[in-house]
């Protein structure tokens, strides 16, 4: 029922922060802290490890870290997945999880 004689008018739903932002990349998601930092530059030597040129983002907006799920930073994200969060990760694990997720790329 509307109210005052207008009509209520349906919108399409907003994408969540995974989707609006693409599900291809690499993705740290945390408030900047130490450990952020550490795992960002892990992920950055894996990366230069493996010969990739990709960027890393670094998310630090709290609604867009939770729209992926993610209470316990810092968190990694790959290609939309999360595939880690809540600890650092040694750069020899984000090289094998990198090798596991893209295998024709390392």
């Amino acid at each position: 029922m509307a109210l005052f004689g207008k009509k209520k008018i349906k919108s399409e739903p907003k994408p969540s922060a995974a989707e609006s932002h693409g599900s291809s990349g690499i993705k740290i998601l945390g408030s900047g802290c130490a450990k952020c930092n550490q795992l960002e530059a892990a992920t950055k030597k894996a990366l230069a490890q493996l010969g990739l040129p990709e960027e890393v983002e670094h998310v630090t907006e709290f609604s867009e870290i939770a729209a992926y799920g993610v209470m316990s930073t810092p968190a990694l994200v790959i290609d939309g997945q999360v595939v880690s969060y809540g600890k650092v990760l040694r750069t020899e694990e984000i090289v094998a999880i990198l090798e596991k997720l893209r295998p024709q790329e390392a």
